[in-house]
């Protein structure tokens, strides 16, 4: 069961990672340009933080079995859109399809997870690591198998591989994951979940856009003014509805709204790290796709042995607000390192110890916060948890990835060929990472609150009452 659950992050993040090496052949075979670029990681990742909330509503509805297989289904007919395109357009349709898949696969695989293992809150926290193992393992198998099939079968397989992989999960669920309890049955707040995805979308494309055609134009003040008011009509719609898709309330539970906070601000460090990594690889020291895949690894295989086996020790002798804050303050250093790459460096140099220091760094702070922020909220909200914890993961990496792209740009990083500008580019939106990270560990050391600690010999439960 939990290796089912735990299939589910794995696919989650390897299709945000899988694009990444790719990501050349693509501008060059569909058209796309150097600033658009990001939207075929941007309009999976805000499909997906969008439409969480609706998903982790829907697991608490109708079952989180149901939801989950049912994301399983939508995923596959994404893939395939995504593999067959032949266009821009079709393309980022696909993606955004496969998004919506993966927002039902999200929080409803951790509501499982709560219902399978919450009952042992040592034996939850294990699960938490294994759960959290699975996202650098999804990762870097997405970076892993995108390099092996970019340089020797061609982009389109990047999404096929999804499908056989749909496949089994949708004839194996039902027969190993419990049925589950649906809840109360009540409307289901499509307004609002579409003010949030609009909103979410609205944002980032000014975001990305501003650099192309100027921060001080009107477009991009108009897109952002549009984003400003539908993000405040969903939260309008929130307090008038009877039955939101997220009751305000919920955010008065202690920890919850900080650790939500510190995961978003956790991934917008992050997440651009991977994707200028592979275009520093790629652009400017030369590596073709299967090395630039392969060059990544370490730092992957650090992350998941952090997370199994140094997050829960540290959970257990400092409890979750000093491991997360360590962690992050880690993770800045790491950054701060990447931002000296060099037009004429090297991996082993300027990239290998760096990208390592910054993996220890968010092994140690994922689970922490990760833990805090679902063990925070009542049982029969669970899903509703699992998809604001996902939400935050997914806004901060689509809004991380935007904003670092506008940044990189700005420095040098639109201009190929000058390998120069483009390390230049490159260092800035590593900077602009580290400065992020150092802000997420003075979040957490402000608003968390400490949990006592524990045997040092033995994790730290992550429950309710310990958080």
């Amino acid at each position: 069961m939990l290796a089912v659950i735990a299939t589910g992050q794995f696919m989650v993040i390897m299709d945000t990672s899988i694009i990444g090496v790719a990501l050349p052949q693509m501008q060059a075979d569909l058209g796309f340009s150097q600033e658009n670029l990001s939207w075929v990681f941007n309009a999976y990742v805000v499909a997906l933080g969008g439409l969480l909330l609706l998903g982790g509503k829907l697991a608490d509805l109708f079952g989180a079995r149901r939801v989950f297989t049912t994301g399983w289904a939508v995923l596959l007919v994404g893939s395939v859109v995504a593999g067959v395109a032949g266009s821009v357009e079709v393309e980022l349709v696909g993606r955004a399809v496969q998004g919506a898949g993966s927002a039902l696969i999200a929080p409803s695989a951790l509501t499982l997870l709560m219902m399978l293992f919450g009952h042992n809150p040592r034996e939850l926290t294990k699960a938490f690591a294994f759960y959290g193992a699975a996202a650098p393992a999804g990762g870097t198998a997405g970076i892993f198998l995108g390099g092996v099939i970019t340089e020797y079968a061609s982009w389109p397989w990047v999404f096929y591989i999804n499908i056989p992989i749909a496949l089994v999960l949708l004839a194996v669920t039902p027969a190993l994951m419990p049925a589950g309890g649906a809840g109360a049955r009540s409307s289901i707040d499509l307004a609002g979940a579409a003010a949030i995805t609009a909103g979410l979308g609205a944002a980032v494309y000014s975001i990305v856009q501003a650099p192309e055609v100027g921060w001080d134009t009107t477009r991009t003040w108009l897109v952002l003014a549009l984003a400003a008011v539908l993000l405040a009509s969903f939260v309008v719609l929130q307090v008038k509805r009877r039955d939101p898709l997220v009751p305000l309330r919920i955010f008065r539970t202690p920890n919850l709204a900080a650790a939500n906070v510190v995961q978003l601000l956790l991934v917008v460090a992050w997440i651009p790290m991977w994707f200028f990594l592979n275009l520093d690889l790629q652009q400017v020291l030369g590596y073709s796709a299967f090395p630039s895949g392969a060059a990544l690894l370490p730092m992957t295989a650090l992350i998941m042995v952090g997370m199994v086996v140094l997050a829960p020790r540290a959970l257990g002798r400092f409890g979750p607000k000093t491991a997360t804050v360590a962690g992050l303050v880690i993770l800045a250093a790491g950054m701060g390192w990447l931002a000296r790459v060099r037009p004429d460096g090297s991996f082993a140099t300027d990239v290998l110890p760096a990208s390592l220091v910054a993996a220890l760094g968010m092994s140690l702070a994922f689970i922490p916060s990760l833990g805090t922020a679902i063990s925070s909220a009542r049982p029969e909200e669970g899903g509703l948890a699992s998809g604001i914890v996902n939400t935050s993961y997914q806004v901060g990496s689509a809004l991380g990835l935007a904003a670092m792209t506008a940044i990189a740009a700005k420095q040098g990083a639109d201009q190929l060929g000058d390998l120069g500008a483009l390390t230049n580019g490159f260092s800035s939106a590593f900077i602009g990472a580290a400065v992020v990270a150092v802000l997420a560990a003075a979040a957490a050391a402000t608003f968390l609150r400490a949990a006592p600690s524990a045997s040092q010999d033995e994790p730290a439960p992550i429950d309710a009452h310990t958080v």
